[in-house]
């Protein structure tokens, strides 16, 4: 099994680009804080993340430096070779969903747009579009388990 959950804040912007084929994609880096922090050790370990398609569209929209975010994925090793003929090595979580966490006084002041789509149909992407000022996805009367 293959399952990687972080909860952390974004060390830089997302950054969104589109492949040859169309396909949105974005990459940033999560910060962890450790639950154990000993003298002289990092207080916090950084993980490169990658979201493609409307997630990615979505972390960019909505995303900034600092934002804390929920991320669940699987662990994915790839390699290349650089400009200078090294064969190098990355590693990196690839976004299955996310959540966003917080709210939105943690991005510094950034304008979000609330999305026109139901909340219905985010939920069919398992991307949460319909967004409430805490940033959670509003359950419809129908839907609540009890």
């Amino acid at each position: 099994m293959n399952v990687v959950i972080l909860v952390g804040r974004l060390t830089k912007d997302p950054e969104l680009r589109t492949t040859g084929n169309g396909k949105s994609v974005t990459s940033f880096s999560v910060a962890v804080d450790r639950q154990f922090k000993q003298e002289g050790q990092p207080t916090a370990d950084f993980f490169n993340v990658v979201a493609w398609g409307r997630q990615a569209e979505v972390i960019n929209q909505y995303l900034r430096k600092g934002r804390e975010i929920a991320v669940r994925g699987r662990l994915q090793t790839r390699n290349y070779t650089a400009q200078d003929g090294s064969k190098r090595y990355v590693t990196e979580v690839v976004l299955e969903s996310f959540d966003f966490i917080g709210s939105r006084s943690d991005t510094g002041g950034q304008s979000y747009q609330r999305s026109a789509q139901p909340a219905a149909a985010a939920q069919t992407n398992d991307i949460p579009l319909d967004i409430d000022d805490d940033f959670s996805l509003l359950a419809e009367d129908d839907d609540v388990p009890f």
